[in-house]
C-alpha cells in the first residue's frame, strides 16, 4: 500500500472544490477512506486549512470537518529533528520543507502529493501531482 504525504494546497483543493483539481484530491481522499492507499499530512497543514477555512466558516464547523478528515489519514509526528533539517536544508520555503522533513522522518512515506512541484525540487522523494499519481495508478 502506498504512503503518502497530502500537502496543504491539495486539501485546500479539496475543501474550496477548486476547479479542476477538486476532483483529483477528492479522488485521492477516497481512496484514504477505502484503506487503498496511507494518507498523511502534517501538523502544520493542519494549521493552515484551520486558517484559512476560519475565514469563510465557523469554528465548530471547521473542527467538525477536520476531525472528519482525521478519521481517513493520520498525522506524522514533527519534532526537533524535523524543524533541523528544514533548518539546514537548501529548500527556498519554510514550511516545504517541513512537510518534506517530517515525511522523510516517518520513513515509510515515499511520495508527497502537492499542487506545487517545484517547490520540492530538493527533495529525495517522489513528488507528484494528485493528478499524475492517479494517472500512474491507473496505468500501473
Amino acid at each position: 500500500m502506498d504512503k503518502v504525504l497530502i500537502d496543504t494546497d491539495v486539501l485546500m483543493d479539496f475543501f474550496f472544490d477548486r476547479d479542476p483539481f477538486a476532483a483529483f484530491a477528492t479522488e485521492i481522499l477516497n481512496l484514504c477512506e477505502e484503506n487503498e492507499i496511507k494518507g498523511f499530512t502534517t501538523p502544520v497543514t493542519i494549521c493552515n486549512v484551520y486558517y484559512l477555512l476560519r475565514k469563510s466558516a465557523k469554528h465548530e464547523i471547521i473542527i467538525e470537518k477536520i476531525k472528519q478528515l482525521l478519521t481517513i489519514i493520520a498525522i506524522v509526528k514533527m519534532d526537533k529533528e524535523v524543524v533541523f533539517g528544514a533548518l539546514n536544508s537548501d529548500f527556498k520555503d519554510f514550511e516545504d520543507a517541513l512537510q518534506n522533513f517530517s515525511a522523510t522522518e516517518n520513513g515509510e512515506i515515499k511520495v508527497i502529493l502537492t499542487g506545487n512541484i517545484k517547490d520540492y525540487r530538493k527533495s529525495n522523494l517522489a513528488i507528484l501531482t494528485p493528478e499524475t499519481y492517479l494517472k500512474g495508478r491507473a496505468d500501473g
